[in-house]
């Protein structure tokens, strides 16, 4: 069964909650049902008829998938979110087209569903298995979800793991999935921009969080731990180093704390080798979590190993294959 997948930690809307923030307590309550919804099978909207993008609008109700506003070919609406939901859609499906050869999340061109003005003021987006899932945010702490394309990228690259490798969202595994989303949002948003690996702010979420809020994001790549130091949201738990793995029951045994170490060698990867990120860096990253080579309780390591193997077998001995080494070892995981 596919866990619901979100791009809020439960660790913020709980400390929110606790301080009295009465949308993080709802966004919460809401995410709860949602997860035992989606455990029994009960979440997931079956798959459109037709290929393409559709977008419905919840109402700021809690029922999905809620009313079709636009479908693949159709003009833009009056609704900003909906359009930023379809663009962020169609800018996911061309990474994975033309760089990658994929055909939807499914490889095989699943129509994308998503729901916009989903809840009043929730403060999260997520992927239930069958569509995206996206919140205005309260408007104080958080804005709308739909602003951010690498957020979308993120909760759409849990469909490419369901998928393929099926990473067990528990554990060093979920840190794998939520890490692997991470990875993939940014690259939605690099190649949408035509951005190179230099250029690339490498945050996840930048836009995301209101003008009083200190932070420049929900997650940095780059930087693990750094993105931001709110009084409201604490700082940043991310660590960039095995020397600093964060040992908890919380999160799911802290699947996006820990995914901080294999997004760093991702990023140290894809600064050593220049150029486009989408491209080698990418292709070694998509290679290893595509060709079979994974278990769904895969571990960091074997993770890492796996990703030497896909680089050899794709660019042959030498400097990419290096690189991937180089790039573990940094964090910790030697190969």
């Amino acid at each position: 069964m596919t866990q619901l997948c979100t791009i809020i930690p439960p660790y913020l809307l709980d400390r929110l909650a606790d301080l009295g923030d009465e949308a993080a307590r709802r966004s919460r309550a809401l995410d709860a049902t949602l997860r035992t919804a989606r455990a029994r099978g009960l979440a997931a909207a079956a798959p459109a008829a037709r290929p393409g993008r559709t977008i419905a609008d919840a109402g700021r109700a809690e029922r999905l998938p809620g009313h079709t506003v636009r479908t693949e070919g159709g003009p833009p609406t009056s609704d900003p979110a909906v359009n930023r939901a379809y663009d962020g859609l169609g800018a996911t499906l061309a990474l994975l087209l033309e760089v990658y050869g994929r055909r939807s999340v499914d490889g095989a061109g699943l129509p994308l569903q998503a729901t916009v003005h989903y809840g009043e003021k929730y403060d999260n987006a997520f992927w239930d298995g069958a569509r995206m899932v996206i919140g205005d945010g309260d408007g104080v702490l958080f804005g709308d979800f739909t602003g951010c394309v690498d957020v979308i990228g993120h909760e759409l690259t849990h469909g490419v793991v369901q998928y393929s490798a099926a990473l067990a969202y528990h554990g060093q595994s979920g840190a794998l999935n939520e890490s692997v989303a991470d990875v993939f949002g940014s690259l939605v948003k690099q190649h949408a921009l035509g951005q190179q690996a230099e250029d690339a702010d490498w945050l996840i979420g930048a836009g995301l969080f209101g003008p009083g809020v200190r932070g420049r994001a929900l997650r940095s790549l780059k930087a693990p731990g750094t993105a931001y130091d709110d009084p409201r949201l604490g700082r940043d738990p991310q660590p960039g180093s095995m020397d600093d793995y964060v040992h908890t029951t919380e999160d799911d045994g802290g699947v996006h704390i820990n995914s901080g170490i294999p997004n760093r060698a991702f990023h140290l990867l894809a600064a050593a080798l220049g150029g486009a990120a989408w491209e080698r860096a990418g292709r070694v990253w998509y290679d290893a979590l595509t060709n079979g080579s994974l278990h769904p309780d895969a571990s960091f390591a074997e993770f890492a190993r796996a990703t030497a193997a896909a680089a050899r077998a794709r660019f042959g001995d030498g400097p990419v294959v290096e690189a991937v080494a180089g790039a573990w070892k940094e964090v910790g995981l030697p190969l």
